[in-house]
This record gives C-alpha cells, sequence and structure tokens, in this order.
C-alpha cells in the first residue's frame, strides 16, 4: 500500500490506511446483504403450478397451448400413448419469423454528433474547469434510436500513409481551420480534399523539422521512447510525423471553437480522441506514458494547486519526459507576439519551474523555443524532500490507476443483477447510478511509484526497447501485481491470437491495407493489438471499466495505447472513426448491464461506411447480435470457431454497407 510521506514516520499514516480500507470493506458488504436481502423479498411469490412454470423458462410446445397445460394433463397421459419429445429445447431459434426492427436515418443535423460531448447539453453545467467540455452522456430516454448518416458525398478515406497528408473535403466539410490557422500550416484546402502540411500552432515550419529539434535533446529514435501523449493535439501532426519514429501517440484536445480537430486528426489514421484537461481524471491508468508534450495548449499548468500537471506526473513513466513549448518559453523573444507582458510570462515560467521542482522533476534543457523536464525513476529521494516541500505532498490512494467509477459501477451491476429487470425499484437505481457515476476526480497530490529500496531501480520495473517491448513480459506481470495474470497466460495470449489473427486473414483484409483505425472494444492484455503490429494498423484498446483485472497498464507497457471504457456509454470519438472493430465476449459482458441494442447502434455511429466488425461470442448472443444489425443495413454471418465447429464460441463477420445522408433541398 502507498504511504503519505508529507513527513516524519509513515506509519500512523499506514494504520489510518488500514482502517480505511476495513471501513470500506464493511460498508460494501453490509450494502450487499440489504440488496440482497430486499431483493430475494422482492422476487419472492406464491407457489406456482407446472403450466405456469412450463411458461417461464419457454418449454412450452406452443404458445396455444400453454394455458391449458395442468399437472392433471400430465397424469391423465399416462392412459394414453407416451409422447416423447426429443426435440431439444435449449437451442436458439435462429429462423424467427418476427419481423427486424429497421432503424431509420437520423437528421443530417447529427453527422457529426457526438453524445458524451454534445455542446447543448454541456453548455447546462458549470463553465469552471472547463467542466462543461467533459463527459457529459445522454440519459437513456435522450438516446437516439437512429443511424448517424454520413455526409451526402462521402468516401473512402485515403489508405495509409497517404490519409497523413490528405483527406476528402466532403467527408469533413468544415474550411474554419484552414482560415484561422492559415499562417501555422495545420490544414490547406486544395480542390476536393485537404492537405496537411504537418504545422502546428508551435511549430509553423513543420512537425518533422521540429522533432528533429527534440531528438536532437532527448534519444526519440533508440526504442526508449514508444508512448506518447499530446495534450491539445490540433489536428495531430506531432503525432502523425511520430509514427515513423515507432513512436505511437494518444492524441487528445476538446469538441470546441476548432472545429472538428480530433475528427481531422482520425481521418488522417492517426490516434486520436476528444478529451479535456478539467476536474476529472485522464481515462488512462497511471505510469502509462513514456513522453507528454504541450505545444501552445493554453492549459493553465500551475492553476488549481498544479493540479494538471499533477496528473500528467500521474500518467508519465518513471524516467518519463515532458516537453513544453510555446508561452511561457522564450518569453525574452516573443512576448510581443504573444501580446502578454514580460512580468506575467516570467511569472508563469517562474510558477512552472517551482511546481516541477516540487514534483521532484529534473529540467534536462531549454533550448530555443523548446523546455524538457525528467520524472524520477523513483520516489526515493522526492519522499525524502517532503521535509522541505510540504506541497503537492504524495497522495494516501493506493490505486494511481483508478481512472473511471468502478466501485459504483460495481454495486450498480450487483443491484441490477439480483432486482427483476422490471422493478420500479431497479428503475430508480439505475437513474441514481446514472446521476452518481463519474469519472475519477483529479488530484492535487503525486500519486506514489512503485516502492524501491534501491536509488538506481526504476520504480514498477524497467521496460525492454521497441520492438522487442511487444512481447516482453511486462513489469506489472512480472511482478505479480495483477491476480490471476501471469507469463505463462500471456505467451498463451499471444499465441491464441497469432493463431486468430492468421484466421482472420483468411475472412477479412487485415493485411491488404484496406483497414487503418482498428477498435479492440475488449483488449484483456492485448494480444490482438501485438498481433497486429505488424501491418499498418494502430489499435485503441478499450479495457471495459468493469473488468475483473485492470489490465491496461499491463497494454502500455507492451507499448500499445488504450483507455477505460463503459460501453452502455458513448465512445470519446466523432463518427465514422474507425475501419475495423473487434467485439470479443463484449456483449456477454454488457448483456444484463444495458440494452445492447444502445451499444450496438453506438458501434455503428464510430464505424466507417463498409467497415468491418468481428464479433466472438456464444451463439446464443450472436443471433441476438445479428438480428439488430439486420436492421441497420449490416451484412452479416455467423461463422465457427476457427478451431472448429465443435466450440461453442462463434464469429459474427458484420459489414457496414454504403449509405450517405440527403442533400437539404436548396444547398
Amino acid at each position: 500500500m502507498a504511504r503519505d510521506y508529507s513527513g516524519g514516520s509513515p506509519k500512523h499514516h499506514h494504520i489510518e490506511s488500514k482502517k480505511k480500507r476495513l471501513t470500506w470493506i464493511f460498508g460494501v458488504s453490509a450494502l450487499c446483504i440489504v440488496c440482497y436481502m430486499l431483493g430475494a423479498w422482492q422476487t419472492t411469490s406464491a407457489p406456482v403450478n407446472q403450466s405456469e412454470l412450463y411458461q417461464r423458462v419457454g418449454c412450452d410446445e406452443t404458445p396455444s397451448q400453454s394455458g391449458n397445460k395442468t399437472s392433471s394433463s400430465v397424469s391423465s397421459s399416462s392412459s394414453s400413448s407416451l409422447h416423447l419429445d426429443f426435440e431439444s429445447h435449449h437451442q436458439v431459434d435462429i429462423n424467427k419469423t418476427e419481423a427486424v426492427q429497421k432503424f431509420p436515418p437520423c437528421d443530417m443535423s447529427y453527422s457529426e454528433y457526438t453524445p458524451c460531448q454534445d455542446a447543448t447539453r454541456g453548455r447546462k453545467f458549470d463553465r469552471s474547469m472547463l467542466k462543461y467540455r467533459e463527459r457529459h452522456c445522454p440519459t437513456k430516454e435522450e438516446q437516439l434510436l437512429c443511424l448517424i448518416p454520413a455526409p451526402p458525398k462521402y468516401k473512402t478515406p485515403f489508405k495509409w500513409p497517404q490519409s497523413r497528408d490528405f483527406a476528402w473535403y466532403d467527408n469533413i466539410p468544415h474550411r474554419e481551420l484552414s482560415i484561422e490557422k492559415a499562417v501555422q500550416n495545420w490544414i490547406q484546402v486544395e480542390g476536393d480534399r485537404f492537405r496537411f502540411p504537418g504545422g502546428g500552432t508551435g511549430f509553423p515550419r513543420g512537425a518533422d523539422a521540429y522533432i528533429d529539434e527534440m531528438n536532437a535533446l532527448i534519444p526519440l529514435t533508440k526504442g526508449n521512447i514508444r508512448t506518447a501523449i499530446d495534450t491539445g493535439c490540433g489536428v495531430a501532426s506531432w503525432g502523425a510525423y511520430l509514427l515513423k519514429r515507432d513512436i505511437l501517440t494518444m492524441s487528445f484536445a476538446p469538441r470546441d471553437t476548432h472545429a472538428a480537430q480530433v475528427q481531422f486528426a482520425l481521418e488522417r489514421g492517426v490516434p486520436a480522441m476528444i478529451g479535456v484537461m478539467a476536474s476529472k481524471r485522464l481515462p488512462y491508468p497511471a505510469r502509462a506514458f513514456d513522453m507528454a508534450h504541450c505545444s501552445r495548449c493554453l492549459i493553465p499548468w500551475t492553476n488549481y494547486d498544479g493540479m494538471y500537471l499533477i496528473e500528467v506526473d500521474r500518467v508519465l513513466r518513471p524516467g518519463g519526459y515532458w516537453i513544453l513549448s510555446g508561452p511561457p518559453i522564450h518569453w525574452k523573444k516573443h512576448w510581443r507576439g504573444w501580446e502578454r507582458t514580460q512580468q506575467d510570462l516570467k511569472q508563469e515560467q517562474d510558477s512552472i519551474e517551482s511546481l516541477a521542482k516540487r514534483l521532484c522533476w529534473k529540467k534536462v534543457i531549454e533550448k530555443n523555443d523548446l523546455a524538457i523536464w525528467q520524472k524520477p525513476i523513483n520516489h526515493i529521494e522526492c519522499i525524502k524532500s517532503r521535509k522541505v516541500y510540504k506541497t503537492p505532498h504524495i497522495c494516501k490512494s493506493d490505486n494511481p490507476d483508478m481512472a473511471w467509477y468502478y466501485f459504483l459501477s460495481f454495486i450498480c451491476d450487483f443491484v441490477y443483477l439480483i432486482w427483476n429487470a422490471n422493478s420500479p425499484v431497479l428503475t430508480l437505481l439505475n437513474v441514481a447510478c446514472f446521476v452518481l457515476k463519474r469519472e475519477r476526480e483529479m488530484e492535487s497530490c503525486i500519486s506514489p511509484l512503485p516502492e524501491t529500496s534501491n536509488p538506481n531501480d526504476v520504480a514498477g520495473g524497467a521496460l525492454e526497447k521497441w520492438p522487442q517491448r511487444a512481447f516482453a513480459i511486462p513489469p506489472r506481470i512480472s511482478s505479480g501485481s495483477i491476480p490471476g495474470i501471469t507469463a505463462d497466460k500471456l505467451r498463451e495470449d499471444n499465441q491464441l491470437w497469432k493463431e486468430r489473427v492468421d484466421h482472420y486473414k483468411r475472412i477479412v483484409p487485415i493485411s491488404k491495407g484496406r483497414y487503418r483505425n482498428v477498435m479492440d472494444m475488449n483488449a484483456y492484455l492485448g494480444g490482438f493489438a501485438a498481433a497486429l503490429s505488424k501491418y499498418p494498423v494502430w489499435v485503441m484498446n478499450t479495457v471495459p471499466a468493469n473488468s475483473n483485472q485492470d489490465t491496461l497498464g499491463v497494454i502500455y507497457e507492451r507499448g500499445f495505447i488504450g483507455h477505460y471504457q463503459d460501453w452502455c456509454e458513448a465512445l470519446s470519438t466523432y463518427p465514422r472513426t474507425y475501419d475495423f472493430i473487434h467485439a470479443g465476449g463484449v456483449f456477454s459482458i454488457y448483456q444484463d448491464r444495458c440494452d445492447i441494442t444502445l451499444i450496438l447502434l453506438e458501434m455503428d455511429r464510430i464505424l466507417r461506411p463498409e467497415g468491418t466488425v468481428v464479433f466472438r461470442d456464444t451463439v446464443e448472443i450472436l443471433v441476438k447480435v445479428k438480428a439488430i444489425t439486420d436492421g441497420m443495413r449490416w451484412k452479416s454471418q455467423i461463422l465457427d470457431h476457427e478451431s472448429g465447429p465443435f466450440n461453442p464460441e462463434k464469429i459474427l463477420l458484420a459489414v457496414k454497407t454504403y449509405w450517405t445522408g440527403e442533400e437539404k433541398k436548396g444547398s
């Protein structure tokens, strides 16, 4: 357990933390017992006769007969010839005669709809700390039961690597950035397409030259740096040009006045998501990124007791770098152009320098327009320095990875399972869970690193260089910090996914350059991403927030990227941003938590026209899924497992057909 090292002996805090943990355990246990007893009381009913029991489990022969079957009819059958029924009563009725529900297209005004970052809904929330730009998802009653349309002249995006530099104008018909950021070379309109020259607010000469300047200061091409985060990414040119240096960047920016910047990034085939530094933790585990970057990102790093830079410290790996360019760096040269006073800029830089020092970061270099700091490889000296630096103190929390509402999700799921689905009590609880569920709040204290006694040891364990890192045993596994996950399990998972991807290549064109942006909805250990690493694709690995094991840290230690996600809610991305979605066991997880129709409609929203989905699940679940997707203009087929027809797990291969919205008359 992590300790509070704000001064003196940590032992009394250790005892206090134990007491708090025991209090939580007893509290949760009591709540579960109460819920169970209430659920048992609520579902208790008078005994039923056999016919009613058969009708409940669906074992009646025909609907018309169910009301006439009684226990007396069973005994009377002995006087006539005995009828033996050899039909299976546990098979799924695949050839249902019920009409498929057809989902209509939404109005064209929803073409770029982002459910959890809707501007209209966001305006209802507090504007302080940009809280109104955080995730605010619709209630079940507000969710759309229609298909998000593509723009009328939508075209298949350019293939990678051409897509890095070009995108079709008709796919994202926004000229605003080409005008507003013309001098900075973000984006240019050339006929029927956009061109991305590679510029940015902090690097108008281009991202390539800018990255070369960094490489002269820190080692970007030696395999030590693999994962990066870009806060306030623009159109993600920094991340786009790092890819050729084998660095995978999680770029994020809010949905704001810079129209569709994250959408442009994903259209280019570059990893990105909608996000904002506000009041909630970023949806990533601790110690995830080897490098963090801010180029004139306008984040007030020292406000709110330095909480934003402290959050960067949480997600930065031991020994990781923070790179800052733009105000206030090199203010003596640029202060007039920034239209700020020298005193104001000097004060801002002094505050950043002071906060970085109190975080135990070392300033590596400041040269021209770049300043670079490095996080310590462990907290041995940092703990000692708390006698000098009283703030920020080291957090008492023992789970710095927590970036979603795990505890509340567990309680809500437990209550959902023990109550009847039609119970009015459950309805009230669902409303309460929706209101109370929130991502984990940021904290103004330093997330503790794993303990080590040697000042030369990397806290949590050192990583292999890329590309060996992808298949090496991650420190989180070798240290045994994830119960039930061992080195042997990782090797078995790697072999399993090698075989699966070999099978997928026979049924979908994975290796042909057809796909670029890939979503794994239930990534587990990142085996799918590892098996695809030799192809020109990148994978967004999502770990369901209510998973039994938090494995996202393992995925980052392997050199891949991803985030936490509750699939009962919408993804933080624009429509039509993924070419390929993999959903392995997702609906087994969520079938009792929320309406799977809404999950499938969300998958349709984020999938590009003619994009592919591979589902893996039991045949019962896949039949339900297919019945819904048949009404979503998808073409699909249930296939046997790669090991043969006797495996109970099956594959549903689906393709979203090409269709677009209609142009408004007079436009």
